[in-house]
């Protein structure tokens, strides 16, 4: 059974940093994605960043694009995301997902991990 577990958040200042892990287990094969979504409140989810486990091609959002850096350790079976120059529009819920599909929305993916709560403020 596929299981990710995302960590890596909390509090911080604007324009400071922080860096999520998520940490999969259970795939049989390597063709899958893994993206990251953010749920602020009252909004819907919206797919920050995704990266291919075989081929390593990536997508950013563009309210991200220049800040996030996704990146994966495949020994390690573990994908992060580096936030920088982060402002309050960033915080909210992050969940990391897998799918099979090359997507950034939310209905594509599969499975989901517990969120892990970003709060950006002074």
């Amino acid at each position: 059974e596929v299981q990710l577990q995302a960590s890596g958040g909390g509090l911080v200042q604007p324009g400071g940093s922080l860096r999520l892990s998520c940490t999969a287990s259970g795939f049989t094969s390597d063709d899958y994605q893994i993206g990251w979504f953010r749920q602020a409140p009252g909004k819907e989810r919206l797919g920050i960043s995704c990266i291919g486990r075989s081929d390593g091609r990536t997508y950013y959002d563009r309210s991200v694009k220049g800040r996030f850096a996704i990146s994966s350790d495949n020994a390690k079976n573990t994908v992060y995301l580096q936030m920088s120059s982060l402002n309050p529009e960033d915080t909210g819920v992050y969940f990391c997902a897998s799918s099979n599909i090359w997507s950034s929305r939310a209905t594509r993916y599969n499975y989901w991990g517990r969120g892990t709560l970003v709060t950006v403020s002074s």
